[in-house]
């Protein structure tokens, strides 16, 4: 099992920028595809971002494309969301989460993750 603490969550204004970390402790970290999603107040949880095992490729949900940036460090077994022009629809607590994964997959549904973070809050002001 691997377990997910994320963090750097924040009450920011819009247009800031904010960097939001996931440490893994548990089996081997370059194991797992890596995720990033959000649920908004009464909304469903959505996906925002996610990264394959090695770093080498990235997808992201069409509305943060251009703002956000995921990446990882395999050596310190952390994720990162790099969340840049932050507007208030970006509010939500982000999770990440995680997937045992080969060669360069990647998800994109909550449902084919089977570890998850508990959440880190991000409150964007206007």
């Amino acid at each position: 099992q691997v377990q997910l603490v994320e963090s750097g969550g924040g009450l920011v204004q819009a247009g800031v920028s904010l960097r939001l970390s996931c440490a893994a402790s548990g089996r081997t970290f370059i194991t797992y595809a890596m995720g990033w999603f959000r649920q908004a107040p009464g909304k469903d949880r959505m996906f925002v971002a996610a990264i394959d095992r090695r770093g080498s490729n990235t997808f992201y949900e069409d509305s943060v494309k251009c703002r956000f940036t995921i990446s990882r460090d395999n050596a310190k077994n952390t994720v990162y969301l790099q969340m840049n022009s932050l507007n208030s629809e970006d509010t939500a607590v982000y999770y990440c989460a995680a997937q045992v994964a080969y060669g360069q997959s990647m998800y994109t549904r909550s449902y084919d993750y089977d570890y998850w973070g508990q959440g880190t809050q991000v409150t964007v002001s206007s």
